[in-house]
């Protein structure tokens, strides 16, 4: 008689498992997704980004002030430490001549020997020609003992020759390290503001760049400041600043605005003093130094290369600097607009001085 067995039911293993599985996990990454996508970071405004980027350059600029002092510094303490080490060997050389010097007459007179000199007086057949002899190694005798303070006076002074150029090279090291530090911050800074940029789309980015310009307008007197800009450039291929331009006080101030001029649309570069990049101050230092004036490198330094002058008193050619930190700085070139390096995003132009905080200006002395 057959048996009726229930049917065994089949457990879930093997292929099927996994098959289970792999469902349940796909189920609850997409619930994960969704519930992602609902909790998601709002997309900031154009608004935003471009106050995001100005403080950045911003931030930037004062970081690229600091590093061009810090390199300034660095550079004079290695021309320093150059001076001292070349001084050091000239006077190692002297040294080094001067003991041979010594070495050899002490050999001479060890070779001579050292005989009383009443001895060699009782036994010299021509006693006059001894009194001469003694008279002329007294003389020599002296001046040997002078070249033994002379050698010990060099020994002395090639010393301290060697302690300051220790503490040179100290500071320079630190210099170093202060440019070290301020580059990180200044790149840094940067490469966030570059990346805020590139996520923009074309039409954000143009958006952005009409709002710039919308800026500058603003605060323009009667024109609009990409025309000036634009008239300024076409003039300057002739070598001229454009029709209608205050004219300077004096050849030197007139000089230092042509060269500006002639800057236009030169991009900004981060420490770069040209002739083809400028920082800001790096500008308005190529500026005068074509005019035969040397500048110091920072904005914080430049402000007190001359005397100030109230905003009322401005005359072309005149520093005007912007922000508490006085952190950047233009030339002035008349009709209450100045040529300057903005940041990265922007090459050389004209501007109003209206664009910026003002924090006062200078009359290259």
């Amino acid at each position: 008689m057959a048996q009726h067995r229930k049917p065994k039911q089949r457990s879930l293993s093997g292929h099927t498992a996994r098959t289970a599985a792999t469902l349940a996990l796909a189920s609850a990454a997409t619930a994960t997704a969704f519930e992602g996508t609902g909790h998601a970071e709002p997309r900031p405004s154009l608004g935003e980004v471009k106050a995001k980027v100005d403080r950045l350059y911003r931030e930037a600029e004062v970081a690229t002030e600091k590093y061009n002092g810090a390199k300034e510094k660095a550079d004079r303490a290695e021309e320093s430490l150059r001076d001292l080490r070349g001084e050091a060997a000239r006077k190692t050389e002297r040294l080094n001549s001067a003991r041979q010097g010594l070495g050899s007459l002490a050999t001479a007179q060890y070779r001579a020997g050292a005989v009383d000199p009443s001895v060699q007086l009782a036994l010299s057949a021509d006693p006059d020609a001894f009194l001469d002899r003694a008279t002329r190694a007294d003389h020599a005798g002296r001046r040997q003992a002078a070249e033994v303070a002379d050698v010990r006076r060099q020994v002395r002074e090639l010393d301290q020759l060697h302690t300051e150029a220790d503490d040179t090279l100290g500071t320079l090291k630190s210099r170093q390290a202060d440019l070290r530090k301020h580059k990180k911050t200044v790149t840094g800074k940067l490469g966030e503001a570059k990346r805020l940029l590139a996520r923009l789309t074309a039409d954000e980015r143009t958006r952005l760049a009409r709002a710039e310009r919308g800026d500058e307008a603003r605060g323009t007197a009667g024109s609009d400041s990409s025309d000036a800009s634009g008239r300024a450039s076409r003039d300057d291929a002739r070598g001229a600043a454009p029709a209608g331009t205050v004219k300077a006080p004096d050849s030197r101030a007139a000089r230092a605005v042509s060269y500006a001029y002639k800057a236009l649309g030169s991009p900004y570069v981060w420490g770069a003093t040209g002739p083809n990049a400028f920082d800001c101050s790096g500008l308005t230092q190529a500026a005068y130094r074509a005019a035969g004036v040397s500048l110091p490198r920072t904005t914080y330094a430049q402000i007190d290369a001359g005397r100030r002058v109230g905003r009322s008193e401005l005359q072309p050619g005149d520093l005007v600097f912007f922000y508490s930190g006085i952190s950047h700085v233009g030339l002035y070139v008349g009709n209450g607009q100045m040529i300057h390096a903005p940041n990265p995003s922007a090459p050389v132009r004209l501007a109003p001085i209206d664009q910026m905080p003002f924090a006062g200006a200078t009359r290259v002395a």
